[in-house]
């Protein structure tokens, strides 16, 4: 746990604690050290001044009376829970006077509500953060609950798919495993039965879906994971390989602190730049964000997938010979 998360578990345990809860059970329960322990309960009685009492061997506990009337100062959410209750948020006000307005309401209200107690608020001011959608594809509603519906009933699902990169138009037969939200843009991960083999759908890019009768062939989490999340981005796979790029010194702050891949590996070099080593499996999402970095971003290797960037760069660079 971080600080802020300590904090805020501590000050459960306390609050609903009916006798003094002892150091060592803090610790078990915080996972940290004696030390840490001590210095969380002096900042959360000093500094948040919350009605602490009690000593290091009989335990300590919030003061009679006082425990419910006290409650942790400003927003003391992480990050992460910030942004999904806000996304959750604002995705429910986009639902606009659809189907769902009316019965998710409460709902809204309900975060909101959460939203200003964490902040210490009456009101939660929703115009003061903003979450921004980024390069979402239009997609067919009808698909996507057809999708979703085979997914959750676990029904084998039939559809017409549109491959993006060539427009070719198939037939596939599939059973559904997930549903994937990733970077604005929802994906059906699923065993393909003509090509006996597990793949990743644009949602947007399928039309006519239909749920069989069939029941969805179900395949372990594991091979899952194994599969689908081993390589860099979501068209992953096994990986066949591992991706070396190296920024400059300008950009070297801004890459160390992404997050690419859960087994990527990072250093800084001497001369400042910073060297990332990512796997990766199909190559065309890894090239899109390593361009996105333009000449501040050289890979290494292998050489393969640096001969594709080089065709990719002289290919752009004669759109601007004419």
């Amino acid at each position: 746990m971080d600080k802020i998360e300590r904090i805020t578990a501590l000050h459960r345990i306390l609050k609903a604690a009916r006798y003094p809860v002892t150091v060592k059970r803090l610790q078990e329960e915080l996972g940290c050290s004696r030390a840490t322990a001590y210095r969380d309960l002096a900042y959360l009685r000093d500094a948040l001044m919350a009605p602490i009492e009690g000593d290091g061997e009989a335990g300590f506990r919030y003061v009679a009376g006082e425990s419910e009337r006290f409650e942790l100062p400003g927003l003391w959410l992480s990050s992460e829970e910030l942004y999904s209750l806000l996304a959750a948020q604002q995705l429910l006000m986009r639902t606009g006077g659809g189907v769902l307005a009316g019965a998710l309401a409460p709902l809204q209200k309900r975060i909101e509500g959460l939203l200003a107690d964490h902040a210490g608020v009456d009101h939660w001011p929703v115009e003061r953060v903003r979450v921004i959608p980024h390069r979402g594809r239009r997609l067919d509603e009808a698909s996507f609950r057809s999708v979703a519906s085979a997914v959750l009933e676990r029904k084998r699902l039939n559809f017409e798919y549109r491959a993006r990169s060539t427009d070719e138009r198939t037939r596939r037969t599939v059973s559904p495993q997930r549903i994937t939200h990733y970077r604005d843009n929802w994906y059906l991960d699923a065993w393909d039965h003509e090509r006996n083999g597990l793949r990743s759908f644009a949602v947007d890019r399928i039309s006519s879906a239909k749920a069989l009768d069939e029941p969805a062939r179900d395949l372990p989490e594991s091979e899952l994971n194994q599969h689908l999340a081993s390589s860099y981005g979501i068209f992953s796979g096994e990986p066949k390989g591992w991706a070396t790029i190296v920024f400059s010194a300008k950009t070297a702050r801004w890459v160390a602190d992404e997050q690419w891949h859960s087994k990527q590996e990072g250093r800084f070099l001497a001369d400042g730049r910073y060297e990332l080593k990512v796997p990766y499996s199909v190559s065309r999402e890894l090239l899109m964000d390593i361009l996105h970095y333009g000449a501040d971003a050289e890979i290494i290797e292998p050489q393969v997938l640096r001969e594709q960037a080089k065709s990719l760069l002289e290919l752009a660079l004669s759109n601007y010979g004419h």
